[in-house]
């Protein structure tokens, strides 16, 4: 019971402190929005907007998650409030989960955010809205912990965030988003498989267009292995180095 109450109270000050800021909630709209914008601009035909849904919702996804991760962690590593919570009489993992639980929830708004713009365009109908849930859901959870596992390898925001960009555009361009990945050189699949955006993608794919080309069942496993090595990394890096 007190590590609910714990866990509670630090995802609601992250939510009053980062999330619920003013910009961060026009960034959340505005940043998916762009990107389903600039793939409209980009083509002077006709935009195949179902066909573009499962890259713009998982791009929105990974930036957003990594992005604020970046700056609450590192934030509040910087100004010694974490090093407070580390004190606190609370299991790690409890607390962990409790500042990663807002960026996952973020993850999951951006997510909708084009398809929300997605319903006054197009016929969505036919879509397993089941399975997008769970994909965005866990594209949502391996972002997150992505992003986490850099936060607690830097000491300041500006490094997170260029350290972030290292991962986060060869991974747009090599997780089969927009370039299939049998249409990349072969010295370079192995690594679009090595990546856990290939695997949510795939399944926003199969569940919105029916292209995935990988089990959905498969995809899903992979994703929540993903998961447990980004936590258990991140964990053991904060014991070995920020808990003396």
């Amino acid at each position: 019971m007190k590590a609910w109450i714990a866990f509670k109270n630090i995802f609601l000050k992250d939510m009053r402190n980062y999330y619920l800021k003013p910009p961060n909630i026009s960034w959340g709209i505005i940043f998916p929005f762009a990107w389903t914008l600039m793939f409209f601009l980009r083509s002077q035909s006709t935009v195949d907007i179902r066909g573009i849904l499962p890259g713009v919702m998982a791009m929105s996804i990974l930036f957003g998650t990594t992005s604020m991760l970046a700056v609450t962690i590192t934030f509040e590593r910087r100004s010694r409030s974490f090093e407070r919570l580390l004190l606190a009489p609370i299991d790690l993992n409890i607390l962990m989960l409790a500042k990663t639980s807002g960026a996952v929830l973020f993850g999951i708004i951006n997510a909708f955010v084009p398809v929300v713009f997605a319903l006054f365009l197009v016929d969505l109908a036919g879509i397993n809205w089941l399975v997008v849930l769970g994909s965005v859901f866990f594209i949502a959870v391996t972002s997150t912990f992505l992003g986490l596992l850099i936060a607690v390898t830097v000491s300041e925001v500006f490094e997170a965030q260029t350290f972030s960009n290292f991962f986060r555009f060869p991974m747009v361009f090599l997780c089969g988003l927009f370039i299939p990945i049998r249409n990349l050189p072969a010295i370079l699949r192995p690594l679009s498989y090595a990546i856990p955006l290939t695997y949510g993608a795939d399944i926003l794919k199969t569940a919105i267009n029916g292209e995935g080309h990988l089990m959905v069942g498969l995809s899903f496993f992979i994703l929540i292995i993903f998961s447990l090595v980004f936590f258990t990394i991140s964990t053991r890096n904060i014991k070995e180095k920020w808990i003396h």
